[in-house]
């Protein structure tokens, strides 16, 4: 590939994660997970314990059917047809959003199409993931995929504030409060901004070279490799010992996604309109943290770069827990959103690097996915049932620490040598 036209793909790879970053920033962090609690369900407690329990059930599917797809999309072929599949996924679900009125009739399509949206998103990400071994050079592949990271904390940041100005705030359209139609009218919003931003993707990024089987043998085959792959998977220690990690550290990941708006709107008091603010503010930060220590990445390894990151994120948590000052408590997530951004994309990267076998790329992000969800609905059901039993919102977010502390201390065994193959 010419110089010239890999960095026209990588632009384009990377404008999907601009993309996808508005359902995860609007939908499941700060404008829809805090409109649910606060407007849809019947108080924030239980509207915290539905809203967990939903993205339980979406983090169960995905872990099951995503390693199954990747493993078929490599015998089958047609990685762009199964990405198109599931963006479109995401897509009608966010659009659905608009039905999601402000009573608690709402709940059961709110939830139903956070779950069905969640799936299309992550499993979309599988195919979106296996592109990477073939987009980036070894000694720019940390950067690559931070640099991917980063966008996405861009699109991300830029997203919410166009629903901030445009129609929270302001309300420009002029669209029926007493309705919340100015909240709903996000649903819609990402799924236009998540059409427009993909397409690059699609006409500029050449597609992965597999066998083209007809569907049904591919099932078969995707299976059948996919059994073989599992079976083996515990005799490839720095492999199985890296999901293992991830799956856990990912847990407290996704639940600090989850639950990072509707802790800071229950724990610290702030309103609807200082969330999307603290949004904004902590996704500046978390791709600042991604670009900058992309550079980190190729320096020193992937490995230490994900164990740095979630020590700092370990330490920065405990004051969160304690602390009772607004002002702080801003000051303190900033610093911790910085190391964020890191853990993603460098993850990204180490399981590029322990992927020897690019031919089978798509199937190793399933199971890279299937460690980010198999355990996804211990998070969420965790931070609900302590939050629950303690009638704090304090009690379920330490649960993230213990998360954060076991996977980092998982990853210190693995062995990545210097041509970044296990």
């Amino acid at each position: 590939m010419k110089p010239d036209q890999r960095v026209t793909t990588v632009a384009a790879w990377c404008l999907y994660d601009w993309a996808s970053a508005s359902y995860s920033i609007i939908v499941m962090t700060f404008i829809f997970a805090t409109y649910f609690t606060t407007k849809v369900a019947e108080n924030e407690i239980v509207g915290t314990y539905q809203w967990a329990n939903a993205t339980s059930i979406a983090g169960i599917i995905i872990a099951l059917f995503s390693p199954l797809f990747g493993a078929i999309a490599d015998h089958g072929g047609h990685h762009k047809r199964w990405l198109l599949f599931f963006t479109a996924l995401a897509v009608v679900s966010s659009g659905m959003l608009w039905f999601a009125y402000p009573n608690t009739h709402s709940v059961y399509l709110t939830l139903t199409c956070l779950v069905l949206g969640t799936i299309g998103l992550e499993v979309a990400l599988v195919f979106y993931n296996a592109f990477l071994p073939q987009l980036a050079p070894k000694d720019y592949l940390g950067r690559i995929s931070g640099w991917g990271w980063g966008s996405g904390y861009i699109g991300g940041i830029l997203a919410l504030s166009v629903a901030l100005v445009v129609f929270v705030r302001s309300n420009w359209l002029g669209l029926d409060t007493a309705s919340a139609a100015q909240i709903r009218i996000c649903g819609p919003f990402v799924a236009i901004w998540y059409t427009v931003f993909s397409i690059p993707l699609f006409l500029l990024v050449p597609g992965l070279s597999s066998a083209h089987k007809p569907l049904p043998q591919a099932v078969r085959a995707g299976w059948h490799e996919l059994w073989r792959t599992l079976k083996k998977l515990p005799t490839e220690k720095n492999i199985f010992l890296y999901l293992v990690s991830h799956m856990i550290y990912a847990d407290g990941l996704n639940t600090l996604f989850i639950f990072g708006g509707i802790y800071a709107a229950g724990t610290y008091g702030l309103t609807f309109e200082e969330v999307l603010l603290f949004g904004i503010t902590m996704n500046v930060a978390a791709g600042l943290g991604a670009v900058t220590l992309a550079w980190m990445d190729d320096l020193i390894g992937s490995k230490a770069t994900v164990i740095l990151s979630l020590v700092c994120l370990t330490c920065l948590g405990v004051p969160l827990l304690l602390l009772h000052d607004k002002t702080a408590f801003w000051a303190v997530a900033l610093l911790l959103c910085l190391f964020v951004g890191p853990v993603q994309s460098a993850s990204r990267s180490l399981m590029v690097r322990l992927i020897a076998d690019k031919a089978v790329s798509t199937e190793m992000f399933g199971l890279y996915a299937l460690s980010g969800r198999i355990t996804a609905f211990i998070g969420p059901w965790l931070f609900g049932v302590m939050t629950m039993a303690f009638d704090t919102q304090r009690a379920g977010m330490a649960t993230v620490l213990v998360f954060f502390a076991v996977g980092a201390l998982l990853l210190l065994p693995i062995q990545v040598n210097k041509k970044g193959q296990a």
